[in-house]
């Protein structure tokens, strides 16, 4: 199983503080042990998992896609705006 990470994905962790990022890690290692463990989405979020995890007191939303055996990490934020951001970024490639 490969993981890949959008630009946007990468773009997003690099502003993350290395404790951060670690959590990070862990919650990735999570999805790949389980790739359904985040919650389907339906309508134009067709085929897109969201997980849910907390960073300090911030809830984080990361949302991936399973491509046969390998996972695309997508895009990972605070609630606030996410889906907004999530679908003109899905519409944009």
């Amino acid at each position: 199983m490969k993981i890949y990470q959008s630009r946007t994905f990468e773009n997003k962790v690099k502003k993350l503080s290395k404790q951060e990022k670690e959590l990070l890690d862990d919650e990735i290692k999570k999805i790949a042990e389980n790739p359904l463990i985040g919650e389907e989405k339906k309508g134009d979020l067709k085929a897109v998992y969201v997980h849910k995890f907390k960073i300090k007191s911030l809830q984080y939303l990361l949302s991936y896609r399973k491509i046969k055996s390998d996972i695309e990490l997508i895009m990972i934020g605070p609630h606030e705006n996410y889906y907004k951001e999530l679908k003109s970024y899905l519409k944009r490639r």
